[in-house]
């Protein structure tokens, strides 16, 4: 396959992982403004892919770290990164169906430590960098996360004791408009980012771009509406998991959840650390489970969600490597792992209409299992 063709379809398949980004972490801006009610669920995923755009134009730090961050521009082709974004996007197709929220931001990094390492050796793998910008802030973000999330639910619970629940509960709904709308516009300058920085990447690795360059305007763009699209589709299987799966979620309790999040996602933006905003978003929604008094976190549901997000980036960098390795092989290569990247997207689709979730059902509870599936990293 020619160079310049490859780079295209790469690009293509890059703006198909964003798309499954934005769909798969919808419920980290969403799903605690749905779960209390405070938004109409077709209403949420319209302003969150608005908001989304937005906030892919406000920052490129993280997108810097991504192309000449994680594994070195030298040694690594066009190719290599085309299987390792197949990693990525099996990884969130298969937590998507099974309605974990899932880490988009960890399975990218694993398809590509994956496929780098496998093509070009453990030296092509910047592991000081994605120690410090990667395994660091997932460690403490969802701690920093989840303790300002229980300090805020607890004063909110404190400040409005002697008020009329009823006025309470509309006044925090209110509220929860403004802050799950930051969540997403937060959400977009960290997690387009990401895919601003591999299609960087692959311009780079395919001489179109000199080292160490940004992302041009065209591929902010194309990033920002394609992670638009897929948050209008709305992942509703991950919402009803993160809304209603963790612990039941009152508008106090989903106010403070949000503002903790779009804090620590925003700082964290700015300073071009490429955290995931689902262990951020997890993290908030334990931690206004905590703060507030007799409320019902589930820990078995807890303890789940720990042991997967460890499985996250091993898991799509396996994927990663055997798609990058295949792919790598030339044209029959690359044809061979992008056709069974289809199969296994239309795959995916059709067993999920077996048992569709929707904006008309995302809140029945009843049709969840007794033990909610476990949130992924």
């Amino acid at each position: 396959m020619e160079s310049s063709l490859l780079v295209v379809v790469v690009i293509v398949t890059a703006l198909a992982f964003d798309f499954t980004n934005g769909f798969h972490d919808t419920a980290n801006a969403m799903a605690t403004s749905i779960a209390t009610r405070a938004l109409k669920p077709k209403v949420a995923v319209a302003i969150s892919a608005v908001l989304n755009l937005a906030g892919a134009f406000l920052s490129v730090e993280v997108a810097k770290t991504i192309s000449s961050g994680i594994v070195s521009e030298s040694g690594i082709t066009p190719a290599v990164i085309f299987g390792g974004l197949i990693g990525a996007i099996v990884w969130n197709l298969l937590t998507w169906f099974l309605g974990l929220p899932s880490s988009s931001s960890h399975a990218l990094f694993g398809g590509l430590i994956g496929a780098t390492w496998i093509a070009a050796g453990s030296g092509a793998v910047h592991f000081g960098v994605v120690f410090e910008k990667v395994i660091i802030p997932a460690l403490a973000s969802p701690v920093i996360a989840g303790l300002a999330a229980m300090v805020a639910t607890y004063l909110a619970y404190v400040m409005t004791r002697r008020a009329k629940q009823a006025s309470t509960t509309k006044g925090f709904r209110a509220g929860q408009i403004v802050t799950a709308s930051l969540v997403s516009l937060a959400h977009g300058t960290n997690d387009a980012q990401k895919t601003m920085g591999v299609i960087t990447l692959v311009l780079i690795t395919g001489n179109m771009l000199g080292t160490g360059s940004g992302p041009p305007i065209w591929v902010v763009a194309a990033c920002g509406i394609a992670m638009a699209a897929g948050t209008y589709i709305g992942g509703w299987r991950v919402i009803r998991t993160l809304g209603k799966g963790l612990t039941d979620i009152q508008s106090p309790q989903g106010f403070a959840a949000e503002v903790s999040s779009t804090a620590v996602i925003l700082a964290s933006s700015h300073l071009g650390f490429a955290l995931s905003t689902t262990h951020v978003c997890s993290g908030s929604v334990l931690g206004a489970g905590l703060g507030r008094r007799l409320a019902e976190v589930r820990w078995g549901v807890a303890g789940k969600m720990a042991v997967a997000w460890l499985l996250t980036l091993p898991a799509a960098a396996v994927v990663g490597a055997i798609a990058g390795e295949t792919a790598s092989q030339g044209s029959l290569g690359t044809i061979l792992v992008a056709a069974a990247g289809l199969v296994i997207a239309v795959g995916f689709y059709l067993a999920s209409r077996r048992n569709p979730v929707d904006a008309k059902n995302v809140n029945e509870t009843e049709q969840m299992p007794a033990e909610a599936p476990a949130p992924v990293g």
